[in-house]
C-alpha cells in the first residue's frame, strides 16, 4: 500500500506499466457542452450509444460513482516501430489500424489498472476503459496528459498520440494537474490528409464521414460515394495520426500484448476466411468488433479500390454468397475493376 497523495498515486500507475499518469477533479467539464453540441449535429451517426441516455451521464463522472472526487487518468502506449500506413503503396494488401495489431486493449488496460488499485490498497473505486460514459480525452487533458489536437486525438508533446486512455475514479481528493497548452498551431496536415474529409473543422470530426466509422461501427452498407476514399482500409484508419508532426519521433511501446500480429494481410487471404477462421484469427483482437460480415464487406471495398484484376474470382464468389451486404459490395467492387 502506498500513501494516497497525487505523486504517489501517479508513480504507482507508472510502475504498473502506464507511460502517462495524471490527476483531474471528478467534476463536470466544459467538454460536456462541446460533446452535447457534437451529438446535436448528428455527428455520432448510427452510434446510438453515444447519443442515448448515457450521453446525459457523461456530463458528470459522479453519475458513475457517487463518491468520486478525483480521477486518475493514464495513457498506455501502443505505437510500434513498424512503418505508418502512409508509407505503404501495395493496394493488394489490406490495412488494419495500428491499435488493433495486438491484443484487445480493453483487457490489457483493465488488468493494469487493477494492479494500480491493488497497490494503492483502496477498496472503493471505479475503473473505466473506453466503454464507460466518461469524456476520457477531456479528463486526460485536465490531468496534463496532453492536448486535444485538430484531429480530436489526445497529443502528448514528448510521446505523440498513440495512446490508449484509462481512468480510475477515486473517493478522495488528490492535487490535480494542469492541462498543457494547445500546440497544434497553424498546422492542418491531419485535416488535409483525410481521404473522406471527416475532419470538418479544426477539432471537429464528423464520424459519419470517417473511415474508422465505416469499417468498424457502421452496420450495413458503406455509402457508395465514400467507398473510393476508404482505400485499402479493412479495419480502422491511422492517416490523421500518421501525418501528425508530433508523431515523427513518437515513443514505441514495450508492451508484449501489443506486438504486431496482423498489420496489412493480403486481401485475397482475408476474402477466403470462413466465419470460424475469422473468429480464430481475431479472437483476442479489436478487429472482431467489425464482425465477420462487416469485415468481408470492408475487404470487398478494398479489393474494388485496388485496381487489381486478380481479385475478380474472389469477388465473384463473394457476390454470390448468401450475405446481401457482402454481395452488394462485392458487385460494386467488380464494377470498379471492370
Amino acid at each position: 500500500m502506498v500513501s494516497l497523495t497525487a505523486p504517489a498515486v501517479k508513480q504507482a500507475a507508472l510502475e504498473c506499466g502506464f507511460e502517462l499518469a495524471g490527476v483531474s477533479p471528478a467534476l463536470p467539464t466544459a467538454g460536456a457542452e462541446r460533446y452535447q453540441a457534437w451529438v446535436g449535429k448528428g455527428y455520432a451517426g448510427a452510434m446510438g450509444y453515444l447519443a442515448d441516455y448515457r450521453a446525459e451521464r457523461r456530463k458528470d463522472p459522479r453519475s458513475l460513482m457517487a463518491s468520486a472526487r478525483s480521477i486518475l487518468c493514464v495513457g498506455k502506449l501502443y505505437n510500434s516501430p513498424r512503418p505508418y500506413s502512409t508509407a505503404f503503396s501495395d493496394a493488394e494488401l489490406g490495412w488494419i489500424s495500428r491499435y488493433a495489431w495486438g491484443d484487445d486493449y480493453h483487457d490489457v488496460l483493465r488488468a493494469g489498472l487493477e494492479r494500480v488499485v491493488a497497490r494503492l490498497g483502496v477498496s472503493e473505486y471505479k475503473i473505466c476503459v473506453d466503454t464507460a460514459p466518461l469524456l476520457e480525452r477531456s479528463y486526460a487533458r485536465l490531468a496534463g496528459l496532453g492536448w486535444i489536437g485538430k484531429n480530436t486525438c489526445l497529443i502528448n508533446q514528448g510521446q505523440g498520440s498513440w495512446f490508449f486512455l484509462g481512468e480510475v475514479l477515486l473517493p478522495f481528493d488528490l492535487e490535480p494537474d494542469a492541462p498543457p497548452p494547445d500546440r497544434c498551431g497553424t498546422c492542418t496536415r491531419c485535416i488535409d490528409a483525410c481521404p473522406t474529409d471527416a475532419i470538418v473543422a479544426p477539432f471537429e470530426l464528423d464520424a459519419r464521414l470517417c473511415i474508422s466509422y465505416f469499417t468498424i461501427e457502421l452496420r450495413g452498407a458503406v455509402p457508395e460515394a465514400a467507398r473510393a476514399g476508404v482505400g485499402n482500409h479493412v479495419f480502422g484508419c491511422d492517416i490523421c495520426q500518421d501525418v501528425c508532426p508530433w508523431n515523427r519521433r513518437a515513443a514505441v511501446t514495450e508492451e508484449a500484448a501489443f506486438a504486431p500480429r496482423t498489420m496489412n494481410p493480403p486481401l485475397e487471404t482475408l476474402a477466403s476466411l470462413t466465419k470460424t477462421e475469422f473468429d480464430e484469427m481475431f479472437r483476442s483482437s479489436p478487429v472482431h468488433r467489425a464482425k465477420y460480415s462487416g469485415f468481408l464487406r470492408n475487404v470487398a471495398v478494398a479489393m474494388g479500390n485496388s485496381g487489381s484484376k486478380k481479385f475478380h474470382a474472389p469477388l465473384e464468389k463473394m457476390a454470390a454468397c448468401g450475405d446481401a451486404i457482402v454481395a452488394e459490395h462485392a458487385a460494386w467492387a467488380l464494377g470498379q475493376l471492370r
